[in-house]
């Protein structure tokens, strides 16, 4: 599985831990400056673990001296109440570096976990899902690789690794084949172009323009099937709006390749973990 960089990550860090600490951290102050911990660190529900390099990373920049033994690895499924890492070093970094670090392992365990209930929910179906844009800002390479330790698959970037066409663009085009053709020239051999369709009647013109990708945009179940069948395999499909866990076998039995899901990363729900601490003096 492809991590995402380290100089990403301490960047990201480093904006977390100036937000937190600021000046310094007053309360920790209180501890004796030699005073050693130990902490065990502990889901307290099932979760896909992930986050592992951003926790090393927040306590690697308050002091490298500090010891982390994970005991699962990124995408490793965990259960309520397991032990995930212990801790030890100087008391005063580790309490500081507490909330930084757990904040990270909740919201990326929480999109990773999340992902896999939804891989969960099509298996048996040829469709893949799909993370979107709809991310917290400053966390996108990091929920992206969240997405992928939960099982599903990564969508663009941004806007600078493939050519979504949408609405506006189309009429900003003209027609859905000029579209297409000023895309083609921008996009050259490697770089994807996906256009979006609102109706079958869009699809065709897409399909008679060239189009290999297509989004299908708030299509009904009926409408999803007739688009397999109209495409025929001459574009992969892709489904989006109105995906839940609810809606969204139903949709992938339809036969479309993927469905592109926002909740992924948009409405993420943290994993519960907790940090606990035995401090004793030097």
């Amino acid at each position: 599985m492809h991590r995402v960089d380290r100089d990403s990550i301490a960047a990201q860090v480093r904006l977390a831990l100036a937000e937190d600490l600021g000046g310094g951290d007053l309360t920790a102050g209180l501890v004796p400056p030699d005073a050693q911990a130990n902490a065990r660190l502990l889901v307290r529900e099932s979760a896909v673990l992930c986050g592992v390099d951003w926790v090393n990373e927040v306590f690697h920049q308050l002091d490298p001296a500090i010891h982390l033994e994970w005991l699962a690895q990124d995408g490793d499924v965990l259960q309520a109440d397991q032990l995930v890492c212990e801790l030890s070093g100087l008391a005063r970094p580790i309490l500081s570096g507490e909330r930084s670090a757990l904040n990270f392992l909740q919201t990326l365990s929480g999109t990773a976990s999340l992902s896999a209930r939804y891989v969960k929910s099509v298996q048996g179906t040829s469709a893949t899902i799909l993370d979107t844009r709809k991310t917290i800002p400053g966390l996108r390479l990091a929920q992206k690789y969240a997405v992928r330790c939960g099982g599903a698959s990564n969508h663009r970037v941004g806007l600078y690794d493939a050519i979504l066409i949408k609405e506006n663009h189309i009429r900003a085009a003209g027609t859905i084949a000029a579209a297409m053709q000023r895309a083609a020239a921008v996009a050259g051999d490697h770089v994807l172009v996906e256009i979006e369709v609102e109706n079958l009647d869009e699809l065709d013109q897409a399909l008679a323009a060239g189009a290999r990708r297509v989004l299908l945009d708030n299509f009904d179940n009926d409408a999803l099937v007739e688009a397999v069948n109209r495409a025929a395999g001459r574009a992969a499909l892709e489904a989006s709006g109105g995906v839940d866990l609810g809606t969204i076998r139903g949709i992938a039995l339809t036969g479309v390749d993927f469905i592109s899901v926002g909740q992924l990363t948009k409405d993420v729900r943290a994993t519960d973990y907790s940090m606990l601490f035995a401090v004793s003096p030097e």
